[in-house]
């Protein structure tokens, strides 16, 4: 039987926590950092950090977790529902960055591994994750450079996993009732075992450590954009959509609160200010327009 080593996961996901805590209040000095160490009352727990109140990251937020239970909540089984009533554990690093100047886009990250096990069965194991991009003023320089930075993070897998992990992002992320997807998109791959445990864990390390490489450049690029306060409201209402995906969609989310987990973590990706304005829509030819007419429309960027 091949080894399962949870072990090596959860030293990998702390210390990718820390270079990427590091990476952003190297970046943005003035960055307030709140630290949480949390357990779960069912089992496991986790260690949550929120990076506040800063003058390129208005709200940063990065959390780990490793929990178990005896049994895996709604989510996780929808699925696979043979796996209901299985003892489960779930590892995972998960961060949104929201940034304070409207031409530095939101961005989003997880890298997680799940494992469900049951007295005379073989243990059912699988890795997940991705990253995605969300801006407010769309770059099609900064869009080239995301991509080719996930097709890196996929080179030595295999020549069909960038796009199709690339086509999974643009369909997970999308907002049904908006019709329309959230942002420019990345990866997106779940319930990866058909590799082998080596295999699959050097990919899951792979895009958590293609993450800084493929941010960083374009929030130096844009952070010293001068803005006003149009470019803020359309930024604080494009974040309402990110608020209903969160709430309405996303797995992770839906995971966290069916399974107990600690709720101020969970919803450490919700961003600090919003609006929402009825039936309201760009005028054309606005560089508010072009989000939607040019980037909002899943396109091979490289």
């Amino acid at each position: 039987m091949e080894a399962i080593d949870t072990d090596s996961i959860k030293t990998y996901l702390l210390t990718l926590q820390d270079r990427i805590s590091t990476a952003l209040t190297s970046l943005d000095t003035s960055l307030q950092l709140t630290e949480d160490q949390w357990q779960r009352e069912a089992g496991g727990g986790g260690r949550s950090r929120v990076m506040q109140s800063g003058g390129v990251f208005e709200q940063a937020g990065i959390n780990f977790s490793h929990v178990h239970g005896s049994s895996l909540p709604p989510s996780a089984t929808a699925q696979r529902p043979e796996l209901a009533g299985r003892f489960f554990q779930a590892l995972g690093d998960s961060l949104v960055i929201h940034p304070l100047n409207p031409y530095v886009p939101t961005t989003h990250m997880n890298v997680r591994f799940f494992i469900a096990e049951k007295k005379g069965a073989s243990p059912v194991w699988w890795f997940g994750g991705g990253f995605d991009l969300t801006p407010y003023y769309g770059f099609e320089e900064d869009a080239r450079f995301w991509h080719e930075t996930a097709r890196k993070a996929c080179s030595g897998f295999g020549q069909e996993v960038y796009p199709k992990y690339k086509k999974w992002c643009d369909d997970y992320f999308f907002i049904k009732h908006r019709n329309e997807p959230r942002g420019i998109g990345g990866l997106f791959f779940d319930d990866l075992n058909e590799w082998g445990f080596e295999q699959c864990q050097a990919f899951m390390q792979s895009v958590g450590d293609h993450f800084l490489e493929a941010y960083l450049p374009i929030v130096e690029r844009r952070k010293d954009t001068p803005y006003g306060e149009r470019e803020r409201e359309f930024q604080l209402y494009r974040r309402g959509r990110y608020v209903e995906f969160n709430l309405v969609y996303d797995r992770g989310t839906l995971f966290g609160l069916q399974s107990g987990g600690r709720t101020e973590s969970i919803l450490m990706s919700l961003p600090p200010r919003v609006r929402w304005q009825y039936n309201w829509h760009p005028e054309p030819g606005t560089p508010e327009a072009k989000l939607y007419d040019i980037f909002l429309k899943p396109r091979d960027w490289v």
